[in-house]
């Protein structure tokens, strides 16, 4: 399969570094040197304020952006996954276990580059639509244009976002810094930043062509360049947030607690209503028909999604941290056991493992429960413990296979947004505003299970018809379809059931350990009991192969029984070490260990982006 065209990438456009006057090292909100090319000529011609453009996309890559931080960080532990660094270091695994302080050594940098990437995307936003080509060009120079300046206002948003979901209220700038009166910025309500995102995505929304519509522009398709969809998905994700608990400051209106708007609903309509309108267009983007093949067959395979489920992803390439990703080293299976070979370094929680049913297709797509052997094609299963997050797997990264490399970046793009995502959050909000899923819900909630239970949609269970059982419904399958991809933990807080969740998967974690019980908590409705699951199991040493995957033998859902089969080899499975997630002792990690209600919702503020704004304070009681 030829390798995938990578329209975005930096490579020799990186003059747009140059261009926008931003340089590399630059602080929070202070402006570069003045750069030997002038706006007045980067934003000259349509070809320039293409590269001007593409230079705000670059700060959604490498190891401060999606490459690794924001991707593989900041979202757990959550109650799906858990980072497997220790407690105390700070580093990423006080940032998983909710021990991080300001002087954390993983949070400035994901700062700073989030707000660079403000800084580049509003130079675009203040110069493009003054240049002279904007109005009096050529059709196809003023659709270029246009669509580029749409770009930049959804560039933008899609910043802003990932600040407020981390840190919550932060500065907000609008303008180049050049262009500013007052750099040293104090915090802005995160409302406030909220209605000007959902704005600026409504006006984007007139600007940027469908993903078919690029041809007319002399562009391919490409998921990889924001298009109307994703406009549209991004617009319908941020109104969620914007409706939805959030941790706010003791000096707001709500003191520090988890709280909503009251006018809630108002902003859930906007969700609904912009899902809606993709969802009309299925020739735009649609499911693919194997849930494998968005990840073997598209992003671990480098190739386009043909159908248009990938909405939208971040583009990475360069095999180093600038513009590159740890997908598929940091987070996938293990190559010889040899951490250089892959980390191994986000841990599936056993209890997540378990919340598949047996026939999910999902299940042995998001959790690898195997490392390869020495030989490169043999597959040795892991216990419950130590299943890792797999979606970015080393063994199925293919155009080029990277099986033999010990490189630390293998290209793998992000997904930013998927058409199952559009699906569940207009299931979720027609929910919210009815008091009960209508048909068209039922509808769009069960495509993302039939999908997922290919050739056995049978046992998909009946969908809840009133409104507490279909929302934890919709709770349950966003858990299903996007474990591993960054949305868990901030779908819980936008839910206000972090707290809840990370105490219930304590609950049950102890539970499976001591093999007494079943699910408690939210997941009661689980018929699952730990007393029947297997101490140990065994699998086929000869046929465990990478063609093929893991070949157990024996069943995961029910007591090991007997075995004289000379050619199979038993593996410990459900045991009392599983309790030892739980431990914050010697080398046991400590799984969300230091969460606390009403304060670990949000991230510290990095003490250098204090340092550098004497009006920035710190909040949430840190």
């Amino acid at each position: 399969m030829q390798h995938k065209k990578h329209l975005i990438r930096i490579t020799g456009l990186l003059l747009a570094a140059v261009f926008l006057l931003v340089g590399s090292c630059k602080k929070y909100l202070q402006p570069a040197a003045v750069s030997s090319f002038s706006p007045d000529y980067v934003f000259s011609n349509v070809q320039n304020a293409q590269k001007a453009v593409l230079g705000a996309y670059q700060d959604l890559e490498g190891d401060n952006g999606y490459g690794i931080r924001i991707s593989m960080y900041f979202p757990y532990d959550n109650d799906e996954m858990m980072g497997l660094h220790q407690i105390g270091d700070n580093d990423r695994g006080d940032i998983a276990h909710y021990n991080a302080n300001a002087g954390n050594a993983q949070l400035f940098t994901p700062w700073n580059q989030l707000y660079q990437g403000i800084e580049r995307a509003n130079i675009c936003i203040w110069y493009i639509p003054k240049m002279a080509l904007y109005a009096n060009g050529s059709p196809a120079q003023i659709g270029e244009l246009h669509r580029l300046y749409g770009e930049a206002l959804t560039l933008r948003a899609q910043y802003y976002m990932e600040l407020i979901r981390n840190w919550g209220d932060v500065p907000a700038q609008w303008v180049p810094s050049a262009q500013a009166t007052n750099l040293f910025l104090a915090k802005t309500d995160r409302d406030t930043i909220y209605n000007h995102l959902l704005n600026d995505l409504l006006q984007a929304e007139s600007l940027v062509p469908w993903r078919t519509d690029v041809t007319s522009l002399g562009d391919v398709l490409n998921d990889e360049r924001i298009t109307l969809g994703a406009v549209k998905g991004l617009r319908a994700r941020i109104a969620l947030y914007r409706g939805g608990y959030s941790l706010r400051r003791a000096s707001s209106m709500y003191g520090q607690t988890m709280t909503r708007p009251a006018d809630y609903k108002t902003y859930y309509q906007i969700a609904h209503d912009e899902c809606q309108q993709i969802m009309a267009r299925p020739d735009e983007h649609t499911l693919n028909p194997s849930f494998n093949t968005v990840f073997k067959g598209s992003i671990d395979a480098h190739t386009t999604d043909p159908v248009g489920e990938i909405m939208f992803r971040v583009a990475m390439t360069g095999g180093q941290g600038t513009n590159d990703s740890k997908l598929g080293y940091y987070d996938g299976t293990k190559i010889n056991g040899v951490s250089l070979t892959g980390n191994a370094a986000i841990a599936v929680l056993p209890t997540y493992f378990y919340l598949f049913d047996s026939v999910d297709t999902r299940r042995d797509i998001t959790c690898a429960a195997y490392e390869v052997y020495k030989d490169l094609n043999t597959l040795t299963p892991h216990p419950p413990t130590t299943i890792v997050q797999a979606k970015f797997r080393r063994d199925w990264i293919s155009n080029p296979s990277q099986l033999t490399s010990t490189a630390q970046y293998y290209g793998l793009d992000w997904p930013l947004l998927r058409f199952s995502d559009v699906l569940l959050m207009f299931a979720e909000t027609d929910n919210e505003l009815n008091g009960a899923p209508s048909a068209a819900a039922i509808a769009a909630f069960e495509q993302v299970r039939k999908r997922a239970y290919a050739g056995h949609t049978s046992a998909i269970g009946t969908t809840p018809t009133n409104y507490t059982g279909f929302f934890n419904a919709i709770v349950k399958e966003r858990s299903l379809e996007f474990g591993g991809e960054g949305i868990r933990k901030f779908d819980l807080i936008r839910w206000n059931l972090l707290a809840q969740r990370l105490a219930d998967a304590k609950s049950n974690l102890t539970a499976m350990a001591a093999r007494k019980g079943g699910f408690t908590g939210a997941y009661n409705t689980n018929p699952l009991s730990f007393a029947n699951l297997p101490d140990s199991v065994f699998y086929d040493s000869t046929h465990s192969v990478i063609s093929t995957g893991v070949l157990f033998k024996t069943s995961l859902y029910n007591p090991r029984p007997g075995s004289n089969d000379s050619s199979y080899k038993k593996i410990l499975w459900v045991s009392k070490s599983i309790s030892g997630i739980l431990a914050a002792t010697g080398s046991s990690n400590g799984y969300a260990f230091y969460f606390t209600a009403n304060h670990s919702e949000l991230l510290p503020i990095p003490q250098q982006a204090l340092d550098a704004n004497y009006n920035l304070k710190q909040d949430y009681g840190y």
